[in-house]
């Protein structure tokens, strides 16, 4: 059998197809990881850079970051709140106010996605003195909210770096349960 897959390899349109197979796997892999850093189309473009260059804080829409593992997404309601009293007007608040009219939710799609295997809790992290922007990235230079190349070893690195003098903190924080529950 073993002889049979020797004679098999050493052909040169079996070599052609491995190749292309191989080529095919590295192209969608590559495209994979591509699409994790393109900001997800969303019902309303919401511009962060413009409500936070106005002092409107990432907490105030996003509550759920004070108490767990999601910071919650903005409600319909809770932008029409301010929006019903600013008579400035364009497409975008049009379409709040028709969800609002409607009494149709935001349908807004998550940004951040974490794989079902991680667990990950705002809230530490913003008792440990972290702003968002140092996850995040510079919210108040995006139009639309863009995904930050966030995998393992970017938040092993950061806990290494931050815990470096605190062996109890960093042994805690290193450890795989810590993230994986």
């Amino acid at each position: 059998m073993g002889k049979f897959i020797v004679q098999l390899l050493k052909k040169p349109l079996v070599q052609v197809g491995l190749v292309m197979v191989g080529a095919l796997l590295i192209i969608g892999m590559g495209w994979g990881i591509h699409l994790t850093q393109v900001p997800p189309s969303q019902p309303i473009q919401f511009p962060h850079n413009m409500h936070i260059n106005v002092g409107i804080q990432c907490l105030y829409c996003h509550p759920g970051a004070l108490r767990g593992p999601s910071p919650g997404l903005p409600t319909e309601s809770k932008c029409w709140g301010c929006h019903q009293q600013i008579t400035v007007r364009n497409s975008e608040i049009d379409k709040l106010a028709s969800f609002v009219k409607l009494n149709k939710p935001i349908a807004w799609v998550p940004v951040a996605i974490l794989p079902d295997f991680v667990y990950f809790s705002h809230r530490p992290h913003i008792a440990a003195g972290l702003n968002c922007e140092n996850c995040h990235g510079e919210i108040s230079q995006m139009t639309v909210a863009e995904p930050q190349k966030m995998n393992m070893g970017w938040c092993l690195n950061c806990h290494r770096t931050r815990f470096k003098n605190d062996p109890v903190m960093l042994t805690k924080l290193t450890d795989c349960i810590t993230c994986h529950k």
